[in-house]
């Protein structure tokens, strides 16, 4: 993911400087990247970035005119829609669709960080106060990953920048992978690699002398949590009026803007008050190989009633048959944060991409508003792991109860976020800038005043309504909403059996009922579920066409003695569920990325 690198040190440049470009290296991924460098060796701050070339953060650093302030900011801020012109009126010279009133604002407001409104990492230096400031959002969103050791701090957006410059941690980190295998990501601002952290939400660390002096957090979630919830009506009305200001600023800038659309309700709020000129915002969906999916069905209608161009976007035979190459390249620009089940993924970015490099999404919308959890732990199949390292996934389990713990909406704003969302964000952003209007520091501010236990209706079906009845006759692809009660009825109870049958199908089958299904196998009933929700068929691809590759992999003498892993339990579950009488889908998933990530990371020299 395009972002910033640097060290901080007292050591001479003729030492710094080739650690910093070999880590810009590191970070360059795409040809459509643009990468720089800048140093002051007076105060030992030596900073790199990449960034896409004619995104936000392109054209880096950014400076006052005086030369005293200079920063190298990646991401994306959303600022009001006077910002720039205000700064200006003071004498200031910035653009509006740039970043260059960043270094303005820095000096002209005393709580710079708190106006920020997006996500985003930075290195701000002062030189008329001898500092340097590294920040990120306050939903970490935009990771930092850090180093301290005893000649520099070392700072990325990736861990392999760092790994690149200090091969000696090169070092799996127990704690990190037993919460890997358990829920999938890394908690408590951990990774997967010791002696190396990430910097905690709303982070400002200021260095002095080439020195950490300050580690500070310049917001604390509590600020919202104690506000006045407010009643059902007002509260509606606040968060109507905090996304219709808000959704302006997600599609300024200078480039083409895609839509992402699915059959959900998100997206379709976006549409519903964007009210764009016909033809002019492109919409898309990622389909299915087998059939048109619901997602597809209903987001070429809501596209449509928008007199908004459509495509629909497709995995392919081609990209299954380059599966190893997908898989390989999503552990390596995630720094394993994700497992090869997004594969897909990072495929459909880059088709995406070509219809426009920046994908509008409606991402963190219903876990927002919803204040829904969508990641939990899980202990494994006991068979596949040794003792010794399942207490420390059962140790992982608690920590994650841990973290669930407390307010709600906190916990899907700024602890779920930083920890499960981030993976699939870093392998997108990778490929294109993705934008959300749901963590706006506005609306996100207003959910922290919902009412307490309001069992009214749900208030995003009532956005749409308002924003636009014609699309508020359309049902979901769960079958929620539309004109009919009765048919909303009937439709739910379809749909919802046709979702849990083809979730059974994919990764969901219970072992009883892999047995009865292999028994029934010359019937193919996995044909009748198949692609009518779901993207992506692993249980039916391990089986099938990646099923050399899943033997190559799981069988291969170097995975079979790596020390957590129980051998004859791998070999157990490759088999049965290769000959179809087991779903091993989620296991499959976790042991191929583990692998990658021993590949690509540990055992790299």
């Amino acid at each position: 993911m395009p972002g910033i690198v640097g060290l901080i040190t007292k050591l001479p440049r003729q030492w710094a400087e080739p650690q910093l470009l070999r880590m810009v290296e590191a970070i360059r991924h795409e040809p459509f990247y643009v990468t720089g460098a800048w140093i002051d060796e007076s105060m030992g701050i030596y900073m790199g970035w990449s960034a896409r070339k004619n995104s936000f953060s392109a054209d880096m650093p950014v400076t006052n005119e005086r030369g005293d302030v200079v920063l190298v900011f990646a991401g994306e801020d959303y600022p009001g829609p006077d910002a720039a012109r205000r700064l200006r009126e003071r004498g200031h010279d910035c653009d509006d669709e740039g970043p260059s009133y960043l270094a303005h604002l820095y000096e002209e407001a005393p709580n710079f960080f708190k106006n920020l409104n997006g996500r985003f990492q930075c290195l701000i230096v002062d030189r008329s106060r001898g500092t340097a400031t590294l920040f990120n959002d306050r939903f970490g969103l935009q990771r930092v990953y850090f180093h301290q050791a005893h000649d520099a701090f070392y700072f990325a957006a990736e861990a392999k920048a760092i790994l690149a410059v200090r091969p000696e941690l090169r070092n799996a980190d127990p704690k990190g992978l037993g919460e890997y295998v358990a829920c999938g990501c890394v908690l408590e601002n951990r990774t997967l690699f010791k002696g190396i952290g990430v910097l905690p939400p709303s982070s400002a660390w200021t260095f002095e002398a080439s020195e950490l002096k300050k580690k500070a957090t310049y917001f604390k979630p509590r600020e919202w949590e104690e506000q006045t919830p407010l009643d059902s009506e007002s509260y509606y009305t606040h968060l109507r009026d905090a996304f219709t200001r808000a959704l302006p600023r997600y599609f300024n800038g200078r480039e083409k803007i895609g839509v992402s659309l699915t059959g959900g309700l998100d997206t379709r709020i976006i549409m519903a008050w964007r009210k764009a000129p016909a033809g002019s915002l492109p919409c898309y969906t990622f389909g299915s190989m087998y059939r048109e999916n619901q997602d597809v069905y209903l987001a070429r209608r809501v596209a449509q009633s928008c007199g908004q161009p459509y495509h629909v976007v497709t995995v392919n035979g081609q990209c299954l048959a380059n599966f190893p190459h997908y898989a390989e390249r999503t552990l390596y620009l995630t720094d394993g944060c994700v497992d090869v089940s997004r594969s897909a993924d990072l495929y459909n970015n880059q088709m995406a991409r070509q219809i426009a490099p920046v994908r509008m999404v409606g991402t963190f919308g219903s876990e927002i508003i919803r204040r829904a959890v969508m990641f939990k732990a899980a202990m494994p199949s006991p068979e596949l792991y040794r003792k010794e390292f399942l207490s420390q996934v059962s140790q992982a389990c608690d920590t994650y109860r841990d973290q669930i713990r407390g307010n709600r909406t906190s916990v899907v704003a700024f602890r779920q976020p930083a920890a499960y969302h981030f993976g699939v964000l870093m392998l997108e952003q990778s490929q294109l800038t993705l934008r959300s209007p749901y963590l706006d520091n506005d609306i996100v501010r207003t959910v922290f005043r919902a009412p307490k236990n309001d069992q009214g209706e749900d208030v995003r079906l009532r956005l749409i309504r308002e924003g636009n009845p014609e699309l508020a006759r359309l049902r979901t692809d769960r079958g929620l909403g539309g004109s009919n009660r009765l048919a909303e009825a009937i439709n739910r109870g379809y749909l919802e059996f046709t979702f849990k049958a083809e979730y059974a199908y994919d990764y969901g089958m219970p072992q009883w009922l892999s047995k009865v299904d292999h028994v029934l196998a010359p019937v193919h009933l996995e044909r009748l579920w198949m692609g009518r929700h779901k993207l992506f068929h692993f249980r039916w691809w391990y089986r099938t066409i990646l099923a050399k590759y899943v033997q190559e992999m799981l069988l291969d003498p170097r995975t079979l003695s790596r020390p957590y892993l129980n051998r004859k339990g791998v070999e157990r579950i490759v088999s049965d569920h290769l000959k179809g009488n087991r779903n091993y889908t989620m296991e499959i998933h976790r042991l191929l990325s583990l692998e990658l990530i021993h590949r690509l990371f540990l055992d790299a020299q």
